[in-house]
């Protein structure tokens, strides 16, 4: 069962997804408050994902993202906003996060982006604009970027990229036959040589490194 907390400070919101949610079999809404009551909660309920919004008048989704992120087993975190350009979207990557999504996301599919996040992969809500990932790309030098992707094996650039893809570690351990334990390794590998915390920030790097851009260059011939 996958244990999720809401935190938003509109009841409306946490009611609805909660109600979206509950539907799923193997999903349970554990928990779902205002931002002032994030951290206590979680520790208290111990969620594996939390849907966090990132605008809150009570305290900063940034600052309870950061809270999360410092507990012991940190929860997935991806973030809630209403906007598809929002200028807190790249902190909160940098932060941590595992994605964003824009609260009128699909309701059929929320409980698949639930899934994926649980099982390490990695959501962008589809309305993401490229203006996002630019800026992420455009935060720092790009030498930097292909010095930490130099410093991999072959077989770490090949899982990397799977990452970028937005599969979860079970999706990579079929897809290059390999043992799911096996493909964690390499994550924490992966992240350890590029100093990154997670796996957008992992895919962001690999995209400034340039080493998305053939497999792109293919797709548009």
């Amino acid at each position: 069962m996958i244990r999720v907390m809401v935190v938003d400070d509109e009841a409306l919101i946490r009611t609805g997804f909660q109600h979206i949610l509950d539907t799923a079999d193997d999903i349970e809404v554990v928990a779902a408050v205002p931002g002032g009551q994030a951290l206590k909660t979680a520790q208290e309920v111990r969620p594996d994902v939390v849907l966090l919004d990132i605008r809150m008048p009570d305290v900063d989704g940034l600052t309870v993202l950061a809270g999360l992120r410092r507990l012991p087993n940190p929860p997935v975190v991806a973030m809630l906003t209403t906007f598809d350009m929002d200028e807190y979207v790249t902190t909160a990557l940098r932060a941590g996060a595992a994605g964003f999504l824009l609260k009128d996301t699909d309701p059929e599919g929320l409980p698949y982006l639930v899934r994926t996040l649980a099982d390490g992969g990695t959501v962008l809500s589809s309305k993401v604009t490229r203006a996002v990932v630019d800026g992420y790309l455009e935060a720092g030098p790009q030498d930097a970027a292909v010095h930490g992707v130099a410093r991999l094996t072959d077989r770490e650039r090949a899982v990397l990229v799977l990452i970028a893809e937005g599969l979860s570690n079970a999706d990579i351990a079929v897809r290059m036959h390999l043992g799911t334990g096996t493909v964690k390794d390499h994550v924490s590998a992966i992240f350890t040589k590029l100093e990154v915390g997670g796996r957008v920030q992992a895919a962001l790097l690999a995209e400034r490194a340039g080493l998305l851009r053939p497999q792109r260059d293919e797709e548009g011939a």
